[in-house]
């Protein structure tokens, strides 16, 4: 299995920072995408940016310019620093990791794409 483990959300003014940081963990065999998505209440997860295993990064229109997602292959983790927060980048951040190789699940399935539990980012006006 693979585990994702989130920190850094919480409550922060208009104009602040927070740094997300998504640890993983299990039976990895080198990770390729690593990425964050956010889902706001009545809307669909949408993604705000990811890395891929050779660097490359893509980011939602809305938060270039603001946003910086970074990764640490050695700890397998995946970062996400967010500056000039805004009340409409409020949402539950998830991470996602795909794995470079399958790996087998306690149901027998294989799984290359694993999701983090969410941490709620909440932006005050």
């Amino acid at each position: 299995q693979v585990q994702l483990v989130e920190s850094g959300g919480g409550l922060v003014q208009t104009g602040g920072s927070l740094r997300l940081s998504c640890a993983a963990s299990g039976s990895i065999f080198g990770l390729n995408a690593m990425g964050w998505y956010r889902q706001a209440p009545g809307q669909q997860r949408e993604l705000v940016a990811r890395i891929t295993g050779g660097g490359s990064i893509n980011y939602a229109d809305s938060v270039k310019g603001r946003f910086t997602i970074s990764r640490d292959s050695a700890k397998n983790t995946v970062y996400l620093q967010m500056n000039s927060l805004k009340p409409e980048d409020t949402a539950v951040y998830y991470c996602n990791v795909q794995t470079a190789r399958p790996v087998r699940l306690s149901t027998g399935f294989y799984e290359f794409d694993f999701w983090g539990q969410g941490t709620q980012v909440t932006v005050s006006s």
